[in-house]
């Protein structure tokens, strides 16, 4: 996402505030597609999204809202043409709806800090949870584990300060 759009006042990876926008702030804050993923349920092509085959060690966060959502470790392949993962980062990292769009009945998982649509969870995925976190790559933001580690060590040295 654009570094500019994130300056909302909204979008950061420690504010765990729950975010209350109504739909017009979330149009000028979102980019035209992230919108259209958090906020209109949409879903992008399989085996499309930059993230689907990453393989990289690190973070992946809500690109609407900064919220941490996923690590690396719990990422795998699951041929379904989308990023999935085992479990997120903490319980309420995310959150849960009934979703009966389709003629299917699925379980919609959204960001536990802005409600955003991130994708859905299936009970098809690998030990230790079984269950296969099937998630939209616009919505997501990654953060390398060395850009991360770095951003910890900067930290901790203003703090010194």
């Amino acid at each position: 996402m654009e570094d500019g759009k994130k300056k909302g006042g909204i979008y950061s990876h420690t504010d765990a505030s729950k975010v209350n926008l109504t739909e017009e702030e979330w149009k000028e804050v979102l980019p035209e597609e992230v919108y259209h993923i958090a906020r209109e349920k949409g879903t992008e092509w399989a085996f499309t999204g930059k993230y689907w085959n990453n393989k990289e060690k690190g973070t992946y966060y809500c690109a609407a809202c900064g919220n941490l959502l996923f690590v690396s470790d719990t990422k795998f392949e699951s041929s379904c043409g989308w990023p999935s993962f085992f479990q997120p980062v903490t319980k309420t990292s995310v959150i849960y709806a009934p979703d009966n769009s389709h003629g299917m009945h699925r379980t919609e998982v959204l960001c536990g800090r802005c409600k955003s649509h991130l994708g859905h969870v299936f009970n098809d995925g690998p030990p230790p949870t079984g269950l296969r976190y099937c998630i939209n790559s616009v919505i997501l933001d990654f953060e390398k584990a060395q850009e991360a580690d770095k951003h910890y060590q900067q930290g901790k040295a203003s703090d010194k300060e």
